[in-house]
């Protein structure tokens, strides 16, 4: 029998914590102080344009000079490496949210010479991303008289993280977006520095309200109120921000810049609705929980969610009911027998999104990992490759739990800027608890994305020998869905008696039983290749161990892209062949093995594997197993996102 765990108190982890209170005596500008803003803009521009043209004329002068005294050549001086203290910070870092920028490694780094056509084979087709310019974690997903509505973190003026705002986008099936038009600006005192991450609650009378974020002209991380000002208006166009904002400051013993994104509310047995929001006191990432009847005032419990030491601040929690047997998602309220909860949390030191799955007890408001081992933070990951600030919600229109994520890119500031767009969001994923494992959840791609499939292909037992690459004659391999299985059959002639080094090794690393799978986004002379791939190992206990890989070092020629290995262990059941769906979407890859227990995001930016270069290619780099494969492949038409017509309704 389950018995409620010991509780933690608040108190205990918040009394010796550093805490700077809100700052009094702030009240909403009378008028907005956008015009003073951009004034100071145009004044800085001018200034700095002023210093850029005398700059250039002395260096000019100083080149002609060195010329002239016959120096032979012209040298320049170093831009500080990685390690030096000078190093700029990320961008976000100092306004106290997660890096937002991905600096060079080596402050030697030159960005590739892209050119225009390699950066438009770079945007994505059906993937959701703005028309241009910035974007990161989803906000407030939600299902609306006939609408799916998306809010995001948005930058209108770059492709870099700044002046967050709410972009707003709405669709029928969650892959045809139309982009809408800006839904908050950081236009309050309590959103001065940007309306963050937020999340949205729909009462039973079909009220809607949103809880975000707000960083204070003071930089003080404070929780706002929104709501819809027409609810009759299916695309919810115009939003009120309430006027007692903010509804949430930092508690005493909570840092200004470690109280943030507050989660989807459930409603508790005692017919008061639960928020929770992460924080951190050191180094022990922690989730507080508030109770509220109205959302306009609420109660801090005197203990936490759950708390895991070591683990860093939590960012973009996430708290919802899984069925153990059920085939549908669940609302956020739900609760009874016959449930397991899972627990997110983005954490804001690594920038992973780790999960675990647990009970949570509704009479003391407290959650238990299942496994201790696999806490929050230590243990299982939503997604092994490049994938952050996730948030799900539930869908009443066919009973789903849907998460999204926020994928970033990984080549440098510069060429962001270049491109004049950063950023997209995986295809929306369905939750659902693994009955068979037990021990996980799993995520698919909606079914509306199979709307895109033009003509297929199969291939039916291809054999793929040690050491051996099979081109797959499907044309163009830009666009795709992918769905392939994989058999083995030993040679007996190579022993498995290799240490376990997992997915370290990548694909080129021959082992007895992997590496295999598919080279995505290839050139026909294989110069630039990504690898999805499959390796066996033994493990310490005698039992096979299989692990799900990506490798991204050879998926383009740029080194100035930031490319690794990303990979985990994945379950496979005796009765199970390895299995594997990828969808390729220009410079996004999403792989999900045996079902979706194990999900890899790769962005990959090749040079030359890019519009009627890309090929599809099989590899088994094993050395003591022949390889089969069965494949059944969709040619992926684009989603057209495009702005609503507004002047048309």
């Amino acid at each position: 029998m389950e018995t409620n765990p010991p509780q933690t108190s608040t108190a205990s982890y918040l009394g010796d914590a550093h805490y700077t209170s809100l700052p009094d005596g702030h009240s909403s500008p009378v008028s907005p102080r956008r015009p003073l803003r951009v004034f100071a803009v145009i004044l800085t521009s001018v200034v700095f344009l002023v210093s850029l043209v005398a700059l250039i004329v002395s260096q000019s002068q100083q080149l002609l000079d060195a010329a002239e005294r016959g120096r032979g050549h012209l040298s320049t001086s170093k831009t500080a490496s990685f390690s030096d203290a000078s190093r700029p910070v990320a961008r976000g870092v100092a306004e106290g949210v997660s890096a937002k920028s991905n600096p060079s490694l080596s402050g030697d780094e030159v960005s590739y010479n892209w050119t225009n056509a390699m950066f438009s084979w770079q945007r994505t087709a059906y993937h959701f991303q703005p028309e241009e310019n910035w974007m990161n974690d989803p906000d407030g997903p939600l299902y609306h008289k006939g609408w799916y509505h998306l809010f995001y973190q948005y930058n209108p003026d770059s492709a870099v993280w700044g002046n967050i705002t709410w972009g707003h986008a709405v669709s029928v099936d969650l892959i045809h977006w139309l982009y809408l038009p800006l839904a908050m600006v950081p236009d309050k005192w309590y959103d001065w520095n940007g309306v963050w991450t937020g999340s949205a609650t729909v009462l039973p009378d079909g009220q809607i309200v949103m809880l975000y974020t707000g960083d204070t002209d003071n930089y003080v991380q404070v929780q706002n109120l929104a709501y819809p000002a027409n609810l009759s208006d299916p695309l919810l166009l115009d939003w009120v921000k309430y006027s007692g904002n903010p509804v949430l400051i930092p508690p005493t013993g909570i840092a200004p810049k470690d109280f943030r994104d507050p989660t989807t509310g459930w409603l508790g047995p005692d017919g008061k609705w639960r928020v929770t929001i992460g924080s951190k006191v050191n180094k022990t990432g922690i989730s507080l929980v508030y109770t509220t009847t109205n959302f306009t005032t609420y109660e801090l419990l005197d203990h936490v969610l759950h708390a895991v030491p070591g683990t860093g601040m939590w960012e973009c929690v996430d708290f919802y009911p899984v069925s153990i047997n059920g085939t549908t998602g669940l609302d956020t309220s739900a609760n009874g027998p016959g449930l397991k909860y899972v627990l997110k949390a983005s954490l804001d030191d690594t920038k992973l999104d780790h999960y675990a799955l647990g009970t949570y007890f509704s009479e003391n408001d407290t959650w238990i990992p299942d496994n201790p081992a696999e806490d929050v933070g230590i243990g299982l990951r939503y997604d092994y490759g490049r994938y952050y600030a996730s948030k799900t919600f539930y869908d009443p229109n066919k009973e789903r739990r849907i998460l999204w994520g926020w994928i970033n890119e990984t080549d440098t500031e510069t060429d962001d800027l270049e491109k004049g767009w950063a950023s997209l969001q995986t295809i929306p994923r369905t939750v659902l608890f693994d009955n068979k494992t037990g021990t996980n959840i799993l995520q698919w791609p909606v079914e509306e994305v199979e709307s895109l499939r033009l003509n297929s292909t199969d291939f039916d037992g291809v054999l793929v020998e040690p050491g051996s690459i099979v081109e797959l004659d499907i044309g163009t391999a830009t666009q795709l869905d992918i769905f392939a299985d994989f058999e083995i059959e030993s040679l007996g002639s190579d022993e498995n008696n290799e240490t376990d080094g997992g997915c370290n090794g990548g694909a080129v690393e021959r082992r007895s039983l992997g590496p295999f799978g598919l080279l995505v986004i290839a050139d026909q002379t294989l110069s630039e290749l990504t690898p999805i791939y499959f390796r066996l190992a033994n493990s310490s206990d005698g039992n096979l161990k299989t692990y799900f890989c990506a490798d991204e070092r050879r998926s383009t020629k740029a080194t100035s892209v930031f490319n690794q290995i990303y990979g985990s262990e994945v379950p496979v059941l005796d009765d199970e062949k390895y299995s594997m769906r990828v969808l390729v979407d220009h410079s996004i890859v999403e792989s999900f093995a045996q079902g979706g227990r194990t999900v890899i995001t790769s962005r990959v930016y090749p040079t030359e594997a890019i519009y009627g270069a890309t090929r599809l290619f099989l590899f088994n780099n094993a050395t003591g197993v022949n390889v089969k494969a069965t494949l059944k492949i969709w040619q992926m038409n684009s989603a057209f996102i495009h702005p609503f017509p507004l002047d048309q309704i």
